[in-house]
C-alpha cells in the first residue's frame, strides 16, 4: 500500500514537471542531469525527479567497427533501395555452417534448392516484380555514376511514392527509375549532368528529361537550378589543373551568374568554359577539347561561353 502511494505521488510530481518545466518542490528551473547515477535532480533543493532509466543499448561493450560487427545480434538497417525494405532472410552461398564447416555434397543441393526458390517467392505480384527490377536498375546506375549512398535512398523513395499514385502507368520502368535517379541527385546537391545519367541509363535523354519533368511537378518537388559552380571541383580534378585555376574558375561563376549570364545556358558547358578561362587568366595552358570532353560538351560551347563571360568581368587573358 504504501508502495503504490510513492509511485502515485512520483507519478504526479514528474506530471507537475513536464508541464511546467519547474521542480514540483521548490518550484525552480534548476533540474539537471547526472550522467554517473543516471538521475534528474533539482540543484538547488536535492529533489530526484527521475531515476533507474531504461538502458535500450546493447549489454555487451565494443571498441572497434569489428566488434561492433562481430557482438551484433542484428540484421541490416530498413531501407527503401530493396523491395521489401531489406526485411526478407538470405541463405548465405558460402555452403557452411553455424560452426563455418563446409557441409556435405547432398546438403549443397538442397540448399541451392532453397536459395531458387527463396528467390521466387519473395516477389509475390507483378507488381513487386516492376519494383524490383526498378530498384536494381536505379543501384545498376548509382554504381556507375559513383554517386553516395543517400542519393540511392532519395532516389528509391521518389520512385516508390510515383508507384503508389500510378505514374508509371504509360511510361518505361527505365525511364521513371533514371528520373527519379536524376531528381535525387538534384536534391541531394550532387552535381550530376542529364548528360552523364543518360549515359549509364537505358533510355534516351528526351525520355529521361520529360519523365523528370512529370514527376517533379506531379511530385510536387521544386528543386533551384542547378547551380555552375557544383561542377567546377570535379572537372579541375579530372583535368588535373592547378588550384588557383579552381578558385579563379569559381569567382567567374560568381560574378557571371550574379549578372545572370547563366541563364538559359547549360551548366555543365558554363563551369567548363568558365575552368578554361580561369586556366587563361592563370596562364596555365588547358585544351578546349580536354574541357569540353570533361564535362561532355562541345569545343563550340566552350569557345562561345568563355568569351561571354571575359566580356562580362571585363577582363582579357594575358598575351
Amino acid at each position: 500500500m504504501t508502495r503504490s502511494i510513492i509511485e502515485h505521488a512520483r507519478a504526479e510530481s514528474e506530471s507537475r514537471e513536464r508541464e511546467t518545466g519547474l521542480c514540483p518542490d521548490c518550484e525552480t528551473d534548476t533540474i539537471v542531469h547526472d550522467p554517473d547515477r543516471g538521475e534528474r535532480v533539482c540543484e538547488d533543493c536535492g529533489l530526484v525527479l527521475t531515476e533507474d532509466p531504461i538502458d535500450y543499448g546493447p549489454e555487451w561493450r565494443a571498441f572497434n567497427a569489428q566488434e561492433h560487427d562481430e557482438l551484433s545480434r542484428v540484421g541490416a538497417p530498413l531501407t527503401q533501395s530493396m523491395h521489401d525494405r531489406g526485411l526478407t532472410t538470405t541463405i548465405d552461398w558460402r555452403n557452411r555452417d553455424a560452426n563455418g564447416h563446409s557441409m556435405s555434397a547432398d546438403k549443397h543441393g538442397q540448399l541451392h534448392r532453397l536459395r531458387v526458390w527463396q528467390e521466387r517467392i519473395r516477389t509475390k505480384n507483378a507488381g513487386e516484380r516492376n519494383l524490383k527490377y526498378a530498384l536494381s536498375e536505379i543501384d545498376r546506375m548509382v554504381s556507375a555514376l559513383g554517386v553516395p549512398k543517400p542519393v540511392k535512398e532519395t532516389a528509391s523513395v521518389i520512385y516508390r511514392q510515383a508507384l503508389e499514385q500510378d505514374l508509371i502507368r504509360g511510361r518505361s520502368i527505365e525511364g521513371v527509375a533514371t528520373s527519379a535517379l536524376y531528381t535525387a541527385c538534384r536534391k541531394e546537391g550532387i552535381p550530376r549532368s542529364l548528360e552523364e545519367v543518360t549515359s549509364v541509363s537505358r533510355v534516351d535523354q528526351r525520355e529521361i528529361g520529360r519523365t523528370y519533368r512529370y514527376i517533379a511537378d506531379e511530385l510536387n518537388i521544386n528543386l533551384e537550378p542547378t547551380n555552375p559552380r557544383q561542377f567546377v571541383p570535379r572537372f579541375c580534378s579530372e583535368l588535373n589543373v592547378d588550384k588557383n585555376v579552381e578558385t579563379k574558375a569559381i569567382e567567374i561563376i560568381d560574378e557571371t551568374t550574379n549578372q545572370g549570364l547563366h541563364s538559359g545556358k547549360s551548366p555543365t558547358g558554363f563551369a567548363a568554359a568558365a575552368i578554361y578561362a580561369a586556366g587563361l587568366l592563370c596562364d596555365e595552358t588547358i585544351p578546349q577539347r580536354a574541357v569540353a570532353d570533361t564535362a561532355q560538351t562541345t569545343v563550340v560551347t566552350v569557345r562561345n561561353r568563355y568569351r561571354e563571360q571575359l566580356e562580362a568581368i571585363d577582363q582579357r587573358p594575358a598575351t
